[in-house]
């Protein structure tokens, strides 16, 4: 559904008339559509799931955002706004039954491309999280897959067919070429180490962290004031949880201070085994992998046209390009701050 849709003006009258007023639509994000609302009693947030119909994954999402907004944290979170008749998701007849939700509008900026004075206060964010995570209990099981069964995360993209994509590019990727081999290096490297992950201790995790899903405080943009979009949220490795935002580091002006500020505020919440701290690396790639299969998926669904996977291809051939050349320094800082703060 997309700005301009009629229906999309009358789902907060018609769901949650409370929160009637106007909707201004929110720029950017892959999976969902997002919209401001607002009136002289209230601030929200809609949210509209674009890429599933899964009631299943939006309600664990909810469950566990509900527990997480009965905790007192440092930070705030979404938290669901019921409808009258007690629900937090809605079916939308007229949008190819797809659902809908409101949450509670939260103060804050989204931070500048530029700006990295934040990585301390959202590594230690983010191992609050973490350990809250591995004690939470939402009373629903898991949906989303863990980051190491790719294979049946992403059924469209078989080994054959990410060969063949890679090592033979249709058209419309032909001058990808050597990004592509690259990707599929990454991804046959990947394939022989998920096995071992399996072994590592496992927990809830967020999944997604990253610039784009939290809100810094408005009076500080070196304080986080919110950690946004649990729709990944899932059990998985406790390790992929700093792996994914390490991973998001690459390329970032003055990276290794990111990543060394990042690290410290992390290590102060959570104390990673040596076998978690040695996956680190695995897991950085892993996620890039991930995210590469997801917009092949994408593509190969229709979701998307080629320029989209184009664009990932170079971003993410470059990001592997970096991760290796920058793994020991990463994994160095990291090792230095758990010893550091253990």
């Amino acid at each position: 559904m997309r700005e301009g849709h009629k229906p999309t003006d009358t789902i907060v009258s018609q769901v949650w008339p409370e929160w009637n007023g106007t909707l201004r639509k929110r720029s950017g994000g892959w999976n969902n559509t997002t919209y401001f609302v607002e009136n002289s009693a209230h601030r929200a947030v809609l949210r509209i799931y674009d890429t599933h119909r899964d009631r299943d994954k939006i309600e664990f999402e909810h469950a566990v955002l509900q527990k997480l907004g009965n905790l007192s944290l440092p930070f705030k979170v979404p938290v669901p706004v019921s409808t009258p008749a007690g629900e937090t998701l809605v079916k939308l007849k007229d949008a190819d039954g797809k659902f809908a939700c409101m949450f509670n509008y939260i103060e804050g900026d989204s931070p500048a491309e530029e700006e990295a004075g934040y990585f301390e206060s959202f590594g230690e964010s983010a191992g609050f999280l973490s350990a809250v995570l591995a004690d939470l209990r939402p009373g629903l099981i898991p949906v989303y897959r863990p980051y190491y069964e790719l294979r049946q995360a992403y059924p469209l993209c078989s080994d054959a067919a990410i060969r063949e994509l890679c090592q033979n590019p249709p058209r419309p990727f032909s001058g990808l070429g050597q990004e592509l081999k690259l990707l599929y290096a990454a991804y046959d490297q990947i394939a022989d180490s998920l096995a071992g992950l399996k072994e590592l201790p496992h927990q809830l995790v967020h999944g997604d962290l990253n610039a784009s899903n939290l809100l810094l405080k408005t009076s500080d943009h070196r304080q986080v004031a919110a950690l946004l979009d649990f729709e990944f949220c899932t059990c998985d490795v406790r390790a992929m949880e700093p792996a994914v935002i390490l991973s998001g580091l690459l390329g970032q002006a003055e990276e290794k201070t990111a990543v060394r500020d990042f690290c410290k505020g992390f290590s102060r919440r959570v104390r990673l085994s040596e076998a978690e701290i040695n996956a680190v690396p695995v897991l950085m790639l892993l996620r890039k992998v991930d995210v590469f299969l997801h917009f092949v998926t994408r593509y190969l669904e229709g979701t998307d046209e080629a320029h989209v996977l184009q664009e990932q291809v170079r971003l993410l051939s470059e990001d592997v390009s970096q991760l290796t050349a920058q793994t020991s320094a990463i994994l160095e800082i990291l090792s230095g701050e758990q010893e550091q703060h253990c």
